[in-house]
């Protein structure tokens, strides 16, 4: 069965643009143009991912993603955002309401789809290497995507779920930005490190009490601690 990804933007030509490749890598595709639309096919359909414009008539991007992830059904939905080139607080904002990833405008389709390829291998491949990594009162059930800490399960994003999981497999040794990009994004470029910050932030307040074992080494990265 295809992959359902639902493109949100209110230009025409972007849409038509985002339609022909996503289709022509196999997937099936479903479109809106505002963001009450979006809300309404998302909720409808659970696609499989969500690129979201942020800006939007009616509910914006923004305002779109921050319903979603307070949703139960659309929760675990990835979504990449699409952000004017230099908004960069838009990109920021768009990470800590619970987008994946983003986009930057004009973008290129090859990249979007490798984007789009890369969260949904992530939300549906299981890892190789440790597929139930338990720690005390955290515990990551690798092949079902599940986190729970005592028993109570904690709603991640795919990405959120990817970079712990990263850094509980290699508990105990840096992983320096840099690195995470690589492996848990898999950008091959250099791109603004304060993607993998505002991931953590986010991870951490999702954690609760186990957030203790995240820690960050300054001025090089995060690693998972034992104590």
């Amino acid at each position: 069965m295809k992959q359902k990804i639902l493109v949100v933007d209110d230009e025409p030509d972007a849409l038509e643009l985002i339609d022909f490749n996503l289709k022509a890598n196999g997937y099936e595709v479903a479109t809106a143009a505002d963001g009450e639309e979006a809300l309404e096919k998302a909720r409808a359909l659970l696609p499989n991912l969500i690129i979201l414009d942020i800006m939007l008539p009616e509910v914006d991007g923004m305002e779109v993603c921050k319903i979603l992830r307070r949703d139960q059904r659309t929760s675990g939905i990835p979504i990449i955002m699409l952000t004017a080139k230099a908004a960069e607080i838009d990109r920021v904002l768009g990470l800590e309401l619970g987008a994946d990833d983003y986009v930057t405008k004009p973008f290129s389709p090859r990249e979007l789809v490798l984007r789009v390829k890369r969260l949904l291998r992530s939300g549906n491949a299981p890892e190789e290497k440790g597929d139930h990594i338990v720690w005390k009162e955290l515990s990551i059930d690798v092949p079902r995507h599940m986190v729970s800490i005592k028993g109570k399960s904690v709603d991640l994003t795919a990405t959120e779920f990817k970079l712990l999981t990263v850094l509980a497999q290699r508990r105990g040794r840096v992983q320096s930005r840099e690195q995470l990009l690589h492996d848990v994004w898999e950008y091959d470029n250099l791109i603004d490190t304060r993607t993998v910050d505002t991931h953590m932030r986010r991870l951490r307040e999702k954690l609760g009490i186990a957030a203790k074992y995240l820690d960050t080494v300054r001025g090089v990265g995060y690693r998972f601690v034992e104590e």
